[in-house]
């Protein structure tokens, strides 16, 4: 068994953060998945940038598409969504050996609608319908008008992946969201127990930003113990009505930027049932040569709390710090996916 593939059993999903032609039509996703145990894709405007940008597969097809589609946010569409549809073909088995649990593919709406629910909401229910796969996900921004969209598409039956959540309040607020959509549901005697969601929080960013503040000691433990109190409080959160799914914690961003720590740390130290960690290809090549895989999400609960007592003591307001984080966030897939329409122009 690969070292990937060993954290399977223990109840975590390994999603790969990243999707190409090139990766589908090689075949080297289908050998991850056969080989690491992968359980899904997610995708966004950056990755999608440098795809394209890069895989002349997309090259080829770019000039196809010139004289198909004249609007250059339909063109992309064109070009990517069978993509993402063959992934969601290539991970339904894995979709239905789970039940519906595992085995999906994200796509995310449009940066520009970050602050537009009604906007948001439209799009997502378009690209479900577009997509047609039932292991589809669309990713939805954590912001004000993300809650709002989020919400209306579980109650429309749509999977969504929460994308851009950094702090204890943004995750509150999303996992409101779902319940609320879940409720909405319920009450209108409409199924649940095929919904789906994940819940993104973006670990290695918070270390990156708080890093520099901190004394040595407290350096690099900040967005572990952030995660770690998030799966308790998760753990001890009132059931779903009906026979509706919980929303899964999914750890993002879990790439090393700093190359002090150890470069599978954020891997390493999220590991626990009912939870997804999405990777890039790099962190998963170096999991694979020397990761450890072994139960770590729950541990050092005395730890985690003194660690969050530190910063707060520091003046240090996680909530504050998660939008200073989320709007980098915003602005950095809106230039990615303004370059991304300049390069199918």
């Amino acid at each position: 068994m690969s070292r990937i593939a060993a954290i399977a059993p223990l109840g975590q999903q390994i999603w790969l953060d990243n999707l190409s032609r090139e990766l589908l039509a090689s075949g080297e996703l289908a050998r991850w998945i056969a080989d690491d145990a992968i359980a899904g894709v997610t995708s966004n405007p950056a990755i999608f940038y440098n795809a394209i940008r890069t895989d002349a597969r997309y090259q080829a097809a770019i000039g196809e598409l010139r004289n198909v589609a004249v609007d250059p946010e339909k063109r992309f569409e064109m070009l990517v969504l069978p993509d993402i549809q063959a992934a969601c073909d290539l991970f339904r088995p894995c979709h239905e050996r789970s039940g519906g649990r595992a085995g999906f593919v994200s796509f995310e709406v449009a940066p520009a609608l970050a602050h537009d629910a009604a906007g948001t909401l439209a799009a997502a229910q378009r690209l479900w319908a577009e997509i047609a796969r039932p292991n589809a996900m669309i990713k939805i921004p954590a912001t004000a008008a993300g809650l709002t969209a989020i919400a209306d598409a579980i109650a429309d039956g749509i999977n969504v992946n929460v994308t851009l959540i950094f702090s204890p309040a943004q995750l509150a607020g999303v996992q409101a969201a779902y319940r609320t959509g879940i409720e909405r549901r319920v009450a209108a005697g409409l199924p649940v127990a095929h919904i789906a969601s994940v819940a993104s929080v973006f670990i290695s960013r918070l270390d990156a930003l708080l890093d520099p503040k901190l004394p040595p000691a407290l350096q690099g433990k900040s967005a572990i113990a952030m995660a770690r109190r998030a799966y308790a409080e998760s753990l001890a959160a009132a059931p779903l009505p009906g026979d509706a799914p919980a929303q899964m914690l999914l750890w993002a961003s879990t790439s090393t930027k700093n190359a002090a720590y150890r470069d599978v740390i954020y891997v390493e130290q999220l590991i626990g049932a009912g939870t997804v960690n999405t990777v890039p290809d790099a962190t998963l090549a170096a999991f694979r040569d020397h990761g450890e895989a072994a139960a770590t999400l729950g541990d050092d609960a005395e730890g985690t709390e003194t660690q969050l007592a530190a910063l707060a003591a520091l003046g240090i307001d996680l909530d504050a710090v998660g939008e200073t984080l989320q709007q980098a966030g915003l602005q950095q897939f809106a230039e990615a996916f303004d370059k991304l329409l300049d390069l199918v122009r």
